[in-house]
């Protein structure tokens, strides 16, 4: 059996939209470090984003495990024109668009950007190909809070408004076992 761990990044500390910048993990935390790299599996594969946020995270919980390449399919969404902008710079110019965007998701894109399904879709074909590569294995993925949202829906089939009702903690494991068929959620949210 196939058993994905999803570990969100380590916390940024940004209060604004988050994507694609290549922003810093704060890795301070060395305990809870610790904690989440003891409760991973052992004979785990590691992979992360490509962002330093998601591959320095993976560095730090890696332990001897073995290390794919980073992937740049894992990459959180891409907020386009509204990176790293505050909701209330958003909400200024682009009202209607960005309440829908969190309270409707699915087809509406920030300028720029992608919309939830274009998300879910990069995302899970990643996914896909990961679990096709490492059968029977215990996969250790580093990435970001919407990548795992995508699995969360997934593994629910939830709505996308639905999936947004979940919460996703930095250094937080949500883990999902892979069975032909449905798949089935362990932990959500899991802080070691």
């Amino acid at each position: 059996m196939t058993s994905l761990y999803l570990v969100r990044h380590g916390p940024t500390h940004a209060k604004t939209m988050v994507g694609w910048s290549d922003l810093p993990a704060d890795l301070s935390d060395t305990a809870a470090i610790k904690r989440l790299e003891e409760f991973l599996p052992n004979d785990a594969v590691v992979i992360s984003s490509d962002l330093s946020r998601a591959s320095a995270t993976a560095d730090a919980i890696q332990g001897s495990r073995p290390r794919l390449a980073h992937d740049r399919e894992l990459r959180e969404i891409h907020f386009g024109d509204w990176e790293l902008k505050s909701w209330r710079e958003i909400d200024a110019t682009d009202p209607d668009r960005i309440r829908a965007y969190w309270d409707t998701p699915g087809d509406v894109r920030p300028p720029g950007g992608e919309s939830w399904n274009e998300v879910s879709n990069r995302v899970s074909g990643a996914i896909d190909r990961l679990i096709a590569a490492h059968r029977n294995r215990n996969i250790i993925i580093v990435a970001h809070f919407g990548v795992i949202l995508t699995q969360v829906q997934r593994a629910e089939q939830l709505t996308a408004s639905q999936t947004f009702a979940h919460r996703i903690d930095n250094l937080s494991v949500t883990s999902i076992r892979i069975a032909p068929s449905p798949w089935s959620l362990n932990h959500i949210n899991h802080n070691p």
